[in-house]
């Protein structure tokens, strides 16, 4: 349920669309891959590459986010993100969002200006400008971005390129989304630092190109769970993949929490989503970035193993299931 909005809050339908429209791009700094920002028919924008890597998600409130969970701010920066790391997956850099927002009529001004701020703050983290949109009437709360990318030079990683013998990697927070989740579903709203995850997702932007660049064969982004995604990749490189355990990392903070909870947290980190952490793979452990950390490994065969046998409990979340 929505918490009461304050009595002295303007509405949408007070502030009116345009007004609305105003209100949220106004005094708003673009990035230079914006050449025709919020204002006119449509956005125009540079793409250097000459290939414009372009993801779409919809996110519907209490299905994607609650707004007695999350600020506005806080929904914002989450349905960029979502977005954006679609688009680092593939191994380009963000330049841009198209924003479509639907509310009811009676939606406070402030939850909506809430919202863009967010959406403002998390583009501008990985580099990319809110140059459009659209607004409409609606009886649900729902935003829908699409996010625009540029490939800079490099080929577009594929889910379909992993190879056997290649290594597994992964980079960005893996468990922490899904550990926030059960806490708040449990009614609390600490440790802070495990439900912020669930609030504001970190997806690691830069390296998606950084993968790219150092000549991953496939890549993508965990938004429904390690598994799961993996799982993905498997099917569409026609290869096995197998996890071994003792190369994830497992954070004391979640095994804290999971023992509070009665949960395991190993299962938070193989399966959990909404963390948007990147996985990929490699022809070469030498070819393995830094920041990355090798989980794994592509053999004959399909699907997703977990220390060489089939995970017995579901490996991540699928809408309809």
């Amino acid at each position: 349920m929505r918490p009461d909005p304050p009595q002295d809050a303007d509405t949408v339908a007070e502030v009116g669309e345009f007004g609305l429209i105003r209100r949220v791009t106004a005094g708003r700094t673009q990035p230079p891959t914006t050449l025709l920002g919020p204002g006119d028919d449509a956005a125009v924008v540079a793409a250097p590459d000459g290939r414009v890597v372009a993801s779409t998600d919809v996110l519907v409130e209490n299905v994607h986010f609650r707004l007695d969970w999350s600020s506005p701010e806080q929904v914002g920066r989450k349905a960029a993100a979502v977005n954006l790391s679609d688009v680092a997956a593939m191994g380009a850099m963000p330049t841009a969002l198209l924003i479509g927002l639907a509310c009811p009529s009676d939606t406070p001004a402030a939850v909506v200006d809430g919202i863009t701020a967010g959406l403002w703050q998390e583009a501008t983290v990985a580099g990319a400008g809110v140059v459009g949109g659209d607004m409409v009437s609606s009886e649900t709360l729902v935003i829908s971005i699409t996010a625009l990318g540029d490939l800079n030079g490099l080929e577009p990683v594929l889910r379909s390129g992993a190879q056997v013998g290649d290594v597994v990697a992964v980079c960005g927070k893996l468990g922490w989304a899904a550990a926030g989740l059960a806490v708040l579903s449990r009614g609390f709203r600490s440790p802070v630092a495990v439900v912020g995850a669930q609030r504001t997702p970190e997806p690691p932007y830069p390296a998606g190109p950084q993968a790219a660049a150092a000549g991953a064969t496939s890549m993508i982004d965990t938004s429904d769970g390690l598994l799961a995604d993996l799982g993905h990749v498997a099917d569409a490189s026609g290869v096995g993949i197998d996890i071994r355990t003792e190369l994830l990392e497992v954070h004391p903070r979640l095994v804290d929490v999971a023992s509070a909870l009665g949960a395991d947290a190993r299962h938070w980190v193989l399966t959990g989503g909404e963390d948007h952490a990147l996985a990929a793979t490699f022809p070469d452990p030498a070819l393995v970035p830094e920041e990355w950390q090798v989980i794994g490994s592509v053999r004959h065969g399909g699907g997703v193993t977990v220390d060489g046998r089939t995970y017995e409990k579901p490996p991540g979340w699928e809408h309809w299931r």
